[in-house]
């Protein structure tokens, strides 16, 4: 439809996105449609001017960056929430003691396969097992995947007990509430923490600018960071 308010959005803050979304379309009648996809194609999408979206929601250097390069609305912004890198297993698994670098280590080292993805959110974890120094010892026992959501579905289906998989513990979450077959172990550990905060922006070719920077106002409300705080962003 073509008063349809377009969301482009990161996958880490779906729930939110989505419940948001919902909320706004009871209040006030405008129907929305959603696009998610990994961060570099949110980016990629939005600088190339191919994403036809009227907002987006993405992390806050992203979104930056594009009210830096005049492709969002200066002001017409608002941040939404922080999301945790997280640990999950297969439902039923054993909880390993992610309590601590070192007791994160060995859980990892004793591991028959770990799991991450390929995204932003992956290229952390990489660089967390370098700092573990353990990048050699489980390279052969690493196995990664192009998004949040394939790894959470391998580590779901898989009958290889004690995997490890990692991910945003928003997703992790919604997974374990959609079917089940994950659980949420927890944050990582603080002395290797990740946390990646998220902002909405009005972008600058909107269609429907009007009704999309109400749904912007709207997520960074307080009725709206309520609702995303209920989802796990914090």
């Amino acid at each position: 439809m073509a008063d349809t308010i377009r969301i482009l959005s990161a996958g880490a803050p779906k729930t939110g996105v989505s419940r948001c979304a919902r909320a706004y379309e009871q209040a006030t009648g405008h129907g929305t449609g959603i696009t998610f996809a990994t961060a570099p194609a949110v980016r990629q999408s939005v600088e190339s001017g191919e994403d036809g979206a009227d907002i987006v929601v993405a992390t806050v250097p992203v979104v930056d960056g594009f009210e830096a390069a005049g492709l969002t609305v200066p002001g017409a912004r608002a941040t939404v929430g922080s999301v945790k890198a997280a640990v999950a297993v297969k439902a039923g698994a054993p909880f390993p003691d992610i309590s601590s670098a070192d007791s994160l280590r060995a859980a990892i080292l004793a591991a028959p396969a770990v799991l991450y993805n390929s995204a932003s959110s992956g290229l952390y974890i990489e660089k967390m097992m370098e700092t573990l120094g353990i990048v050699d010892e489980i390279r052969d026992r690493t196995i990664r995947l192009p998004n949040g959501d394939a790894v959470l579905k391998h580590l779901g289906s898989s009958e290889t007990p004690g995997e490890i998989g990692f991910g945003q513990a928003t997703e992790i979450r919604r997974q374990e509430e959609l079917d089940g077959l994950v659980a949420l172990v927890g944050a990582l550990p603080k002395e290797v923490e990740n946390i990646t905060t998220y902002a909405v922006a009005l972008l600058s070719h909107a269609r429907n600018a009007e009704a999309a920077g109400g749904l912007v106002t709207f997520m960074g409300s307080a009725a709206g960071l309520k609702i995303f705080a209920a989802t796990g962003v914090e």
